[in-house]
């Protein structure tokens, strides 16, 4: 019996597993992989993302084409870059809603600067400073006087919206820099059999532009740059893991040590600097600055969306810069999939709302797979 057992044992896991294998060499294999996928915290809005992508490319023949890569980058870009600084707040379970403000006035302070020949680069680096002072601003009245950052952040969104409004007397001007320039070439044409030189005249921005924003990748190459650069620092500096202890238990982290205050108030400096950025950049490319609330209001509120969708928790200590990257892709595949198919301007915010929802139930679905496939591991 006892000689019998482990043969009858033995038989039965070894079938067992070679079926197991079967099924992982096989379709059930691409399930397994699926699950997978599904177990990382961007898991969702990855398979969201590929499925609208998908959709669009089926039903719009110019979705999937270079040009509307070109397109799409404005949409997302910017995007990106305010989701990544603003992880760092909500993985600390606070918000910062100043992200507009400073999207909206950094390139008016730039225009003002340069205006006043102080120059663009140090026009843009001093504009950019202003805003980490804000940002610092924001995270001493969060750490240290204890204020709410919704609170605090709220009333610098209105009090800078309104204090670019008065230096730019709701006037939009020409970016600094930003100017396109006419340069006459010869170029080269072969006009039956013969080759002959003809002048052309060719449109080109400066180097400053090409390098800030007007450059047809250079908003994305700053997006994935910083992406890259905060999520290694988010999974592994001090800054990060600190981070992510501060919103997990503040008061734990206090007690082991962190300087908690000191790590808040960076967070809040480094979201500012980055929608000062963002907003400089944006000034860049559209060649105007516009002194419009409405605009840095919407992108805010959607900038957030998409660090929340990317599986970053408003309740604090989970978060992801790369998620917020894709949920930025995400909603701006969204956009612009809606425009190609002629979709009416006035139900484009709807959709997205729709789309946010949907995004967002699909994370709460696959946050409690997560928890069961770290359970059953």
């Amino acid at each position: 019996m006892a000689s019998a057992a482990p043969s009858t044992a033995g038989s039965g896991p070894s079938s067992g597993s070679t079926e197991s294998e079967g099924h992982r060499g096989g379709l059930p294999g691409g399930r397994e992989a699926l699950n997978r996928v599904l177990a990382l915290r961007e898991g969702s809005i990855i398979v969201v993302t590929i499925i609208v992508a998908v959709y669009f490319s089926a039903n719009t023949s110019s979705f999937f084409t270079g040009s509307n890569f070109k397109t799409l980058l404005p949409y997302f870009a910017p995007l990106a870059i305010l989701g990544a600084g603003e992880v760092f707040v909500l993985i600390l379970g606070e918000v910062d809603l100043s992200i507009g403000a400073m999207y909206m006035f950094a390139p008016i302070v730039f225009y003002k600067l340069d205006t006043a020949g102080l120059g663009l680069v140090p026009s843009v680096i001093i504009s950019l400073l202003i805003c980490m002072v804000v940002g610092a601003v924001n995270g001493a009245f969060v750490a240290i006087l204890g204020v709410s950052s919704f609170v605090t952040t709220l009333g610098m969104l209105f009090g800078f919206e309104g204090l670019s409004l008065i230096l730019s007397h709701g006037t939009p001007v020409a970016t600094p820099g930003a100017q396109v320039h006419a340069t006459t070439v010869q170029a080269h044409h072969v006009v039956n059999g013969h080759a002959i030189t003809l002048p052309e005249t060719v449109n080109h921005v400066g180097t400053f532009a090409n390098i800030f924003g007007a450059g047809v990748y250079s908003e994305l190459i700053w997006a994935v740059v910083i992406v890259v650069i905060l999520q290694v620092v988010l999974m592994f500096s001090r800054w990060g893991l600190y981070t992510v202890a501060i919103g997990s238990n503040k008061l734990g982290a206090a007690e082991a040590g962190v300087k908690v205050n000191m790590v808040v108030i960076r967070n809040f400096v480094l979201a500012a600097l980055l929608a000062g950025l963002v907003g400089v950049l944006e000034a860049v490319r559209s060649q105007t600055i516009q002194p419009d609330p409405s605009g840095p209001n919407e992108l805010l509120l959607i900038a957030i969306a998409g660090a929340v969708i990317g599986g970053t928790l408003l309740s604090g200590g989970s978060g992801t810069v790369v998620g917020a990257f894709i949920g930025a892709l995400f909603l701006g595949i969204l956009k612009d999939g809606l425009i190609l198919q002629g979709v009416n301007a006035n139900y484009l915010l709807f959709y997205t709302g729709l789309a946010i929802v949907v995004a967002m139930t699909a994370n709460v679905y696959v946050g409690r797979v997560r928890r069961g496939h770290t359970g059953s591991g």
